[in-house]
């Protein structure tokens, strides 16, 4: 582990604790049998521990240095190690069917690994990791607490979110000045939202956008002044106030006005 120096600019912080190793592996127990994308492998703490496990494992890794650690200590791997980045990969062609994704991932980008994993909503049947404590609280967060926002409303309508256990920075090399959650995403049974889902992600990232304002100021981009439902009671609300429910009605009331101002 030590021919690997961490690199600051790819967010690098190897886990070095073989016992969260395990327990983040243990996330997946009822899912052997199933393949298992691991993302950012690293030193392959977490690596070596889904082997053991019998996953059906790949690993796509972009620090070339990893990948030739990886290979050179981890020949169960060969031929499943991609050199990629992860957020451009088309997973479509690499798994056609229902698969995994489970990794320590950089930090500067978990929120927009969940949105990834979400274009693929049809195939991820779980997602599983450690992701830095504050956003693992947004993730899981409920209406009506002020960490609800645009990861919650985008990811709680597809995937039953928690957060497991929390890891102090000395877990890692380097140790992070944060600290770290591991989360588990599991796929729920909605097929679809019940609304346009393109003007879903509008309507939510308006309305959070400008969270301190309520609803009838916040979506007056959307909206315009002459929204002739502003005086519904849901727009004296603010974002975080709305059930998920909510936005879906919400979504529908702006898009029934959109088409009657462009009709």
């Amino acid at each position: 582990m030590a021919t690997i120096r961490p690199k600051k600019a790819l967010g690098q912080h190897f886990l070095r604790d073989e016992a969260v190793a395990m327990r983040i592996a243990d996330t997946l127990a009822d899912y052997r049998g199933r393949p298992v994308l691991e993302v950012g492998p690293g030193t392959g703490m977490l690596t070596k521990h889904l082997l053991a496990a019998g996953h059906d494992l790949s690993v796509v890794e972009i620090d070339r240095a990893s990948i030739d650690f990886l290979r050179a200590h981890y020949p169960a791997l060969e031929g499943r190690i991609w050199e990629e980045d992860f957020l451009q990969m088309d997973l479509r062609r690499r798994y056609p069917s229902d698969f995994i994704v489970i990794g320590n991932y950089p930090y500067y980008i978990s929120s927009q690994i969940f949105f990834k994993m979400l274009e693929e909503r049809d195939r991820v049947v779980c997602c599983a990791g450690m992701i830095q404590k504050e956003v693992a609280e947004r993730l899981v967060a409920r209406p009506g607490s002020r960490t609800f926002g645009i990861l919650a409303a985008m990811v709680q309508p597809w995937y039953n979110v928690e957060s497991l256990f929390t890891v102090p920075p000395e877990a890692f090399n380097p140790p992070p000045k944060v600290q770290s959650a591991v989360v588990r995403l599991v796929r729920n049974d909605r097929q679809e939202l019940g609304c346009d889902e393109r003007l879903y992600k509008t309507v939510v990232k308006t309305a959070f956008n400008r969270r301190r304002k309520t609803l009838r100021n916040a979506l007056e981009p959307l909206l315009g002044r002459s929204f002739e439902g502003r005086d519904d009671g849901l727009f004296s609300l603010r974002a975080e106030q709305l059930t998920l429910d909510d936005f879906i009605h919400l979504t529908r009331l702006t898009e029934a006005h959109l088409r009657a101002t462009t009709s």
